[in-house]
């Protein structure tokens, strides 16, 4: 009921590793082109509801849920985005496979994942508890050490359907 927090980039693909060969399906991070897809729900606003933070949308320290802001809320608190998915703004920051770039320039143009740059480096998408709104949208990216664990950073894996 509680988001996967605390663990590094390597621990969150060692995981997707070992379910992965558990249940013989394939798991993985997803991409950031994937992550900010299926936050966003592919729309070109701020949040997946539209352009303001709102009362009561997400989890974050001015976001006017009425939850205590020093820990996260349970998973599912908060109203689903339009592909089903729950938590994508706010909660838990979750990490994505790519390595580290300032910005976009010479990103696949297939949605894949970037695996040059600074790869001591990976990229964090969605947000805490923690961050204020301006940090939740589905557009704002981070960098942190993949080698390192973060309270407010969990995972969230992707099952590839063949």
């Amino acid at each position: 009921n509680s988001p996967v927090r605390s663990v590094s980039w390597n621990d969150a693909r060692a995981y997707a590793a070992w379910l992965s060969a558990e249940t013989g399906q394939r798991y993985r991070l997803a991409s950031e082109a994937e992550w900010e897809y299926m936050a966003s729900t592919g729309r070109k606003t701020p949040f997946w509801w539209g352009y303001e933070p709102g009362a009561g949308r997400a989890h974050c320290f001015d976001c006017e849920s009425g939850l205590d802001t020093g820990r996260p809320a349970r998973i599912g608190n908060f109203e689903a985005n339009a592909f089903g998915v729950y938590d994508t703004a706010g909660n838990v920051a979750e990490w994505v496979q790519d390595c580290w770039h300032k910005n976009y320039a010479g990103a696949p143009a297939n949605a894949s994942v970037r695996e040059s740059g600074d790869c001591s480096l990976r990229v964090v998408r969605g947000g805490a508890y923690r961050s204020p709104a301006r940090s939740i949208r589905s557009a704002k990216r981070d960098k942190f050490k993949a080698d390192q664990a973060y309270e407010y950073i969990g995972i969230r894996v992707v099952r590839e359907i063949r």
